[in-house]
C-alpha cells in the first residue's frame, strides 16, 4: 500500500512537469498540423503559448450569491401574488354583492349628474349580465 502511494505521488509530480513543458506546432508536407513536446528535425515550428494556471482562490460556492438573490426575488413575487389574491377576493365579494342587489331589488337607483334616478329594467338586466360575466371570468 505504501508503494502505491509513493508511486502515485511520483506520477503526479511528473504529470505537473509535463503540463508545464513547451508545446511545438508545425505543418508537414501534406498540410497536416502536428502538436508535440519535441520540435521536428528539419522543419520550421512555432512554440504554442499555454495559458498559466489561474491563481487559486478561496472556495466559495459559485451560486451562493445567486441563491440569495433568487430567494429575495421569490419573496417579492410571493408577496405580490398574495396582494393580488387579496385584491381579487375583495373584488369578487363586491361583485357578488352588487349582483345580488341587482337581482333582488327591481327599484335600484343611481346618482347621475347629482340626481338620483331609477334604473330601467333594460339597464338593470344589462348590468346583471355584465356582473355575471365579471364573476365568471375573475372569481371561482
Amino acid at each position: 500500500m505504501r508503494t502505491f502511494f509513493i508511486t502515485a505521488s511520483f506520477l503526479l509530480t511528473l504529470s505537473s512537469m509535463t503540463m508545464a513543458a513547451q508545446i511545438y506546432k508545425w505543418v508537414d508536407a501534406q498540410g497536416v498540423t502536428h502538436f508535440d513536446a519535441q520540435p521536428p528535425q528539419g522543419q520550421p515550428s512555432t512554440t504554442v503559448v499555454t495559458p498559466a494556471a489561474p491563481a487559486s482562490k478561496p472556495k466559495v460556492p459559485a451560486n451562493s450569491n445567486v441563491i440569495g438573490d433568487q430567494q429575495g426575488i421569490d419573496k417579492t413575487v410571493k408577496k405580490q401574488v398574495a396582494e393580488q389574491q387579496a385584491q381579487l377576493k375583495v373584488f369578487c365579494e363586491q361583485a357578488r354583492t352588487n349582483l345580488a342587489q341587482l337581482q333582488n331589488n327591481p327599484r335600484l337607483r343611481e346618482e347621475i349628474d347629482g340626481e338620483m334616478r331609477r334604473l330601467t329594467d333594460q339597464t338593470r338586466q344589462e348590468r346583471i349580465i355584465e356582473a355575471q360575466k365579471q364573476i365568471a371570468d375573475n372569481c371561482q
